[in-house]
């Protein structure tokens, strides 16, 4: 399986200003927050390193990567989304974590948390997506890593509920998100408001995993 990161998270990151307030975490102080270090048995999902931007810039340029996306970043474009994201995470305490394998500090990519950064139906809101190179696909590694972040948004910020939302065709998130608990809401369907009229991923499915449903679904044996 291809584990593909959300449409979204191009427009989100590759503009000129980072989300406000509008979700439903808590808020955080003026300054910046210490950013925690999530584990899981296979992987490390931590604050990120200088040293991770050659590799970040090579994820965003692959064509197959990107191919949920409006077009891949060039070099420039992808350090100045890294910057949005390392600022995000030191003035949340949350968002996307660059991740490694354990034991490593080798970047397989990026997955995590946001605020979803414009007004819906289904919004203020929390997303949880994902983004990683093709070598790390196939391994359960988005699922693994999303996991970690989703029991982290339950517990640590204490949400009531996440959502997850791509475009149609792209089978292998979605594929991610059901393995997580998530369901579709059909009637959440949308269209993307950062995409012109008629552009071919501007229609969206949503997702929704509720704190009950997840808190249920870990007594499952």
């Amino acid at each position: 399986m291809d584990e593909r990161a959300l449409p979204f998270l191009h427009h989100w990151y590759t503009s000129s200003s980072a989300p406000g307030g509008a979700g439903t975490a808590p808020g955080s102080p003026s300054g910046a927050l210490p950013v925690p270090t999530l584990t899981t048995a296979r992987l490390v999902l931590r604050d990120w390193r200088d040293d991770d931007l050659p590799a970040f810039r090579a994820l965003n340029a692959d064509a197959e990567v990107m191919r949920f996306f409006p077009s891949p970043l060039s070099a420039d474009e992808s350090d100045a989304m890294a910057g949005r994201v390392r600022a995000h995470l030191s003035r949340e305490g949350f968002g996307f974590w660059a991740v490694s394998p354990a034991g490593s500090t080798e970047f397989l990519g990026m997955v995590g948390l946001l605020r979803v950064p414009f007004v819906a139906a289904f919004t203020p809101a929390v997303e949880v997506g994902w983004r990683l190179q093709q070598s790390a696909w196939g391994q359960g590694f988005a699922t693994e890593a999303a996991r970690a972040a989703v029991a982290f948004g339950f517990t640590a910020l204490g949400l009531r509920e996440l959502v997850s939302f791509t475009v149609p065709a792209n089978e292998p998130s979605r594929r991610v998100m059901t393995k997580l608990g998530f369901h579709r809401d059909e009637a959440g369907d949308f269209l993307h408001p950062r995409l012109p009229e008629g552009h071919p991923l501007q229609r969206h499915v949503l997702y929704r995993l509720s704190y009950e449903a997840w808190a249920a679904g870990r007594k499952v044996p």
